[in-house]
């Protein structure tokens, strides 16, 4: 094949993976945001208010990006976990194989299917934030950047999560027993300042810590992580994901379910 027909199988399965959750979208686009919506009622209004400022703003404004990049990961994570593990199960990905598709078509194709709902519900909650606090852009470049790849990484992981996956079952195994613990302690609620240097430590390990305090740089002009080390991860672990991605299926790892 050649570029410009890899192009359009790519916008095909890109098209196909959009009308999947958008003809769903009061299941795949509505339930995160009024999740995210109690968390600005529960975390923001009830208990920000006994909290005070955190790292020089106010609590609303601190937990704003966390939870935005909370509604990127988990939504752009579980739809390609949940899509591609469907199209291997009924044997749909195997077709795409004996095509003349290349594989890194067919990795992009159901990564940016994911990327766009993950975009889509975190500009949505951005715009749910709006109704309890005031927010200035401080870099609109950086904000963008880790907004796009933070989408990109955690699409391709969940590709890879699909990869392996045996059964429906093991596709919410890594959500639930990995993706939520790093969520929650990578710095949505709270400053990494607070925590004692034996804790802060050990919570530089965690690379979602990399991509909210990147991300809250851009928003709000400070973050706890040098920003161009956040960056740097964040494409070092999309490089890896994606060359991870096109070897296993090009070997069909994982494809004999």
């Amino acid at each position: 094949m050649d570029l410009q027909q890899c192009f359009t199988a790519m916008n095909v399965l890109v098209y196909k993976e959009i009308r999947r959750f958008m003809r769903i979208w009061i299941q795949t686009l509505i339930p995160p945001i009024i999740t995210m919506t109690l968390y600005f009622v529960i975390f923001g209004n009830l208990i920000g208010s006994r909290v005070g400022d955190m790292g020089g703003f106010d609590y609303m404004q601190y937990i704003t990006p966390g939870l935005v990049m909370m509604s990127v990961i988990t939504n752009s994570y579980s739809n390609v976990a949940s899509s591609f593990f469907g199209a291997k199960f009924q044997k749909n990905v195997e077709e795409m194989l004996v095509s003349p598709m290349p594989s890194w078509v067919v990795v992009a194709g159901f990564a940016l299917g994911g990327v766009a709902r993950g975009l889509l519900v975190g500009f949505l909650v951005l715009l749910v934030s709006l109704f309890f606090t005031d927010l200035h852009i401080e870099n609109y470049g950086l904000t963008l950047v880790v907004f796009i790849g933070t989408a990109v990484l955690f699409a391709l992981g969940g590709f890879l999560n699909a990869l392996f996956s045996t059964k429906f079952d093991d596709i919410s195994i890594v959500p639930t027993f990995i993706l939520t613990p790093l969520t929650y302690l990578g710095g949505v609620f709270y400053s990494l300042d607070l925590l004692p240097p034996v804790w802060h430590a050990i919570s530089l390990a965690n690379p979602v810590v990399y991509i909210i305090s990147a991300f809250r740089a851009g928003m709000l002009g400070a973050g706890d992580v040098p920003v161009w080390v956040s960056l740097a991860m964040i494409m070092a672990f999309i490089s890896v994901f994606f060359a991870l991605c096109v070897w296993c299926m090009e070997r069909g790892k994982g494809m004999r379910s």
